[in-house]
């Protein structure tokens, strides 16, 4: 097994510029994400989380093209670790320009502790299970994020210092609402450059660092503090004194007292990023036609959170924006991410006194964007109109991971979804027992014909093989067969590389009873990847249920028998 994962020479000048550009995107992110999660003085710890949990995890890990690093759940999870430490008599809750206070070095442990948690899943093997978790389930939960991380901004946004999670942040602001309108305007100015600065610019200059480079000097200009502190008007809250260079091993505290708590924090941290990670694996996979290796990514991830916890860095995970940006702008390699790190280092040595300028409105800002891009509205929107329950599962895991416990908020609503799931498959077996005994088997394989065939059992009619001869193999009739839940979901998506090696895409459902959310969504998925590829994409659906749901999803190109497919996919070459 190679040192380094997919590691390789011939695409330098292409990682150099990706890793140069994920940097670029990276600085402003792990600057806010720093202070969403340690509050005021916060900023430098996301700083010194991107350099070490992006290299490491780059260096050690099992996808190839991904960035790592501070992101929106890693962020709040650790907000949440600080309110609970703070809960149980910590006096200096929060870091401040003079030092780290106590509660620093106890959160770091809880980092540490996450870390080796994940090398740990990474050895036993239990990336694959990591992802079969229910769609319903990881919308709920990102959703959720989504609206913490905008709670958590509303005071920042006004110039309020607010602490603790989101009833505390809320009674906080109930309590003392009196915003400063210095912070207001800039976080005004920030949201409409990240909004809507024109797609051309941010293609070239990424919003977030547009939004830095243009309110930064303007807050400067029009907020200067000691024109403000002269006629008895509140300053504008800034970063402050960022220390240069100070990226150092530190020593996080063991005390036995809080020990349980640590293991706990830690364990739902390494979760919660094994989880962001290995989904944006999934997306990096997708966009670069390659696959990821699970364990070894929660072993490079566990590694780089483990380091960055004994140099005062905030935990990271796989960063989807970042790694889509770093590949778009020729990244393939670990030397990316390598890379990435390497620009946030030297940052980090020689912009401290620049830094320090950035007002925290800004930064709130920037990450009112973040959170909006979390929640996945295109499933809020229509989940209701699939499944009452699926519903029911998804909303009640937001409003837990909102206003409860975010592990928590997870463990119940898998546990939910897969006896709801159980008792569908249940029911779909005993309905189909006395018509097709094969279809209490569940199972889950994939038959191809044409250009590559591989017609095992059962063949198909005379009539059909016939057509499919004609298509002289340039049509790919892919076969499902059993009920369809989020565990096959994955299956499907793996195999979505297929789309792009023939003209024409059937698949086959035909034997296919049911079809969980999931599963839907990866056979939608297949179909738009298909027409983004200048590729046919038919979908033969003989059962009505199943049809029914793929029909509310608007799914293209569905069909009610093969040969009605194979008779549009012969015209279409």
């Amino acid at each position: 097994m190679a040192l380094i994962h997919g590691f390789h020479l011939r695409n330098v000048r292409g990682d150099l510029l990706g890793g140069l550009t994920a940097a670029v995107v990276a600085l402003p992110l792990a600057l806010a994400f720093g202070n969403a999660a340690l509050g005021d003085g916060g900023a430098i710890y996301g700083l010194y989380g991107a350099v070490i949990v992006g290299f490491f995890a780059a260096l050690f890990g099992g996808t190839p093209s991904q960035v790592s690093g501070p992101t929106g759940p890693m962020s709040v999870t650790v907000a949440g670790v600080v309110a609970a430490l703070a809960a149980v008599g910590i006096s200096t809750a929060l870091p401040t320009v003079d030092g780290p206070g106590e509660l620093l070095p106890l959160v770091m442990a809880a980092v540490v502790v996450g870390g080796l948690f994940q090398i740990l899943f990474g050895v036993l093997r239990l990336g694959r299970y990591i992802t079969l978790v229910p769609y319903s389930v990881v919308s709920g939960f990102m959703s959720g994020i989504g609206v913490i991380i905008l709670i958590l901004q509303i005071g920042p946004l006004f110039g309020i210092s607010t602490k603790g999670g989101v009833i505390a942040c809320l009674t906080q602001l109930s309590a003392n609402f009196q915003p400063n309108w210095g912070a207001v305007a800039v976080a005004v100015m920030t949201l409409a450059i990240v909004f809507l600065a024109p797609r051309r610019l941010t293609e070239v200059v990424p919003s977030p660092l547009l939004a830095l480079l243009i309110v930064t000097p303007l807050s400067v200009v029009l907020f200067n503090d000691a024109n403000l502190s002269a006629r008895g008007i509140d300053e504008l809250p800034r970063i402050g004194t960022i220390p240069e260079g100070g990226l150092g091993f530190s020593l996080p505290s063991w005390d036995p007292a809080f020990l349980p708590l640590i293991i706990k924090s830690g364990l739902v941290l390494a979760v919660l990023g094994a989880i962001d990670s290995l989904l944006t694996s999934l997306v990096a996979d997708n966009i670069t036609q390659t696959r990821h290796n699970s364990d070894r990514e929660l072993i490079g991830q566990g590694i780089g959170n483990s380091l960055a916890g004994l140099f005062n860095g905030l935990p990271g995970a796989g960063a989807t924006m970042r790694t889509v940006i770093n590949v778009k702008s020729g990244g393939s390699t670990p030397l990316s991410g390598m890379v990435h790190s390497i620009v946030l280092l030297i940052v980090l040595y020689g912009a401290g006194q620049f830094a320090a300028l950035i007002p925290t409105a800004l930064l709130a800002g920037i990450l009112v964007k973040v959170g909006l891009d979390i929640i996945d509205w295109s499933f809020l929107l229509r989940a209701h109109r699939l499944s009452i329950k699926t519903a029911v599962v998804m909303y009640g895991v937001l409003l837990m991971t909102v206003f409860w416990d975010l592990i928590s908020a997870v463990l119940v609503g898998v546990f939910v979804a897969n006896l709801l799931t159980i008792d569908s498959l249940t029911q779909a077996q005993l309905e189909g027992m006395d018509a097709d005994n094969r279809l209490m088997d569940g199972d889950f394989d994939n038959k191809s014909t044409g250009a590559a065939a591989n017609t095992e059992e059962p063949s198909l009619p005379p009539s059909e093989q016939a057509l499919l001869d004609r298509c002289g193999g340039q049509v790919m009739l892919f076969r499902l067969r059993g009920p369809l839940s989020f565990g096959a979901a994955s299956g499907i998506t793996e195999r979505m590389a297929l789309v792009r090696n023939y003209k024409v895409l059937i698949l086959d459902i035909t034997e296919v009873p049911r079809l969980g959310i999931t599963a839907t969504l990866a056979i939608e998925q297949m179909v738009q990847e298909a027409k983004n590829h200048s590729r046919k994409a038919y979908v033969v659906a003989a059962n009505e249920r199943v049809r029914n749901r793929l029909e509310k999803f608007d799914v293209q190109g569905l069909m009610t028998n093969r040969t009605q497919a194979l008779e549009a996919a012969l015209a279409d070459l």
